[in-house]
């Protein structure tokens, strides 16, 4: 199993950046699909996540309307398309794939993370 992250790095406040997690290795379009991040000193947290079937959507009060996740289960990839950045979020960014368990322990995989870094 691998989720490989990219389209990290240095980008000016007001900018933009794309993230890619391309996934392998488990049947990509049966997992729900997020992207967490974590700041500095600080715990991680969710910023957005989509269902298997693409049809919906959550985000963090603190990227709603900035930020969108989509994903292409046929290139097995998930997207988070990130705009008008701020200084704060600024962190290392990460995508996690979850299968539901029957059991409610899910089945989690998580990326080895991109940095994201908002400065002028």
């Amino acid at each position: 199993v691998q989720l490989v992250e990219s389209g990290g790095g240095l980008v000016q406040p007001g900018g933009s950046l794309r993230l890619s997690c391309a996934a392998s290795g488990f049947t990509f379009s049966s997992y729900r699909m997020s992207w967490y991040r974590q700041a500095p000193g600080k715990e991680r947290e969710l910023v957005a996540r989509i269902t298997s079937a693409g049809d919906s959507t959550n985000y963090a009060d603190s990227v709603k309307g900035r930020f969108a996740i989509s994903r292409d289960n046929a290139k097995n990839t998930v997207y988070l398309q990130m705009n008008s950045l701020k200084p704060e979020d600024k962190a290392v960014y990460y995508c996690k794939a979850t299968l539901p368990q029957a059991s409610g322990t899910d089945r989690d995989y998580w990326g080895q993370g991109t940095q994201v870094t908002v400065s002028a």
